[in-house]
């Protein structure tokens, strides 16, 4: 049996709330199988709990406290650790990507945290958090207010390449994917450190077939590397497997649409699939030009006669 990874109890209140955990059920002298069946919860969300990259909903956490009888000290540390915005294993990657200069990104599913609308993030937090319950709010102001970012007076330098799939798959409605594609091509047009392009599906297979990516570079300091998925997130630091990653994002982007078309892809989304009913589309529009030319010029022959 492998030993247990060891726990930081400083590294966040998620963390400690785990490493309290952890002590309580070894001191029970059950495996996290054995205490999750009592709960009754898979173990692997145990293992979560204990790691710190997951808080528990919170009648979980008043099971744990009462089975282990905790007398009311892990529900204590529920209150404060349910009220840290970012999850355990997002926490170091958001402190990296504040210090940054340089941000690459590949994005298999979503719009990059740094761009999306406050609809949007609520959409995805929503599906990727159902037990979110009263924090979703606070979870969604969290996020977009990473967007200040790119704002400052020294920014970092954003280059997002983004699957095709990103424009297709449906966030929380026509309404919310409209308004988002709208502001994304608002940031491209008016932030001149910001760069998006997209990998279209007719490129196939690829080096990020498996997930997104990040690549981090900084003034000074080596360059790190981060993987993330919607429960789980890796922040890379060994230098020969960043530098692979890097070459990876490299890749992707001499696979993906130059940057105007990629513009130009998106602006097509908008103005076909999410596009506003009340307002006639690009071709609407150029056919009504068509008839009101024509209608003019027909005016023009008559009073030549």
């Amino acid at each position: 049996m492998p030993s247990p990874k060891n726990l930081d109890p400083t590294e966040s209140l998620p963390a400690l709330y785990g490493t309290k955990l952890r002590k309580l059920r070894t001191k029970a002298g059950w495996t996290q199988r054995e205490l999750g069946a009592k709960v009754p919860i898979a173990h692997s969300r145990i293992a979560q709990f204990e790691l710190g990259k997951e808080t528990p909903p919170e009648d979980v956490s008043a099971a744990l406290d009462r089975l282990l009888g905790a007398d009311g000290d892990l529900t204590d540390l529920w209150q404060h650790a349910r009220r840290a915005p970012f999850p355990g294993w997002a926490r170091r990657y958001v402190d990296a990507e504040s210090r940054a200069d340089r941000i690459r990104k590949y994005l298999a599913h979503t719009v990059p945290g740094l761009l999306q609308t406050d609809a949007y993030a609520r959409a995805l937090l929503t599906v990727a958090r159902p037990c979110v319950g009263e924090k979703l709010e606070e979870m969604v102001a969290a996020r977009t207010a990473r967007r200040a970012l790119l704002q400052q007076p020294s920014p970092p330098s954003l280059w997002a390449v983004l699957d095709e799939a990103v424009l297709w798959r449906h966030v929380g409605g026509l309404a919310v994917m409209r308004e988002q594609l709208e502001y994304l091509l608002h940031l491209l047009g008016r932030l001149d450190h910001v760069s998006v392009q997209i990998l279209p599906f007719e490129q196939g297979a690829h080096p990020m077939l498996g997930g997104s990516l990040t690549v981090l570079s900084f003034t000074s300091g080596p360059e790190v590397a981060y993987l993330e998925g919607s429960h789980s997130g890796e922040l890379v630091e060994r230098a020969a497997t960043v530098k692979e990653y890097a070459l990876a994002f490299e890749h992707l982007q001499a696979q993906a649409l130059p940057c105007a078309a990629s513009a130009g892809l998106i602006r097509s989304a908008l103005e076909g699939t999410y596009r506003d009913v009340r307002i006639p589309s690009r071709s609407q529009r150029r056919r009504v030009a068509q008839v009101q030319s024509q209608q003019h010029a027909r005016r023009g022959l008559r009073r030549g006669r």
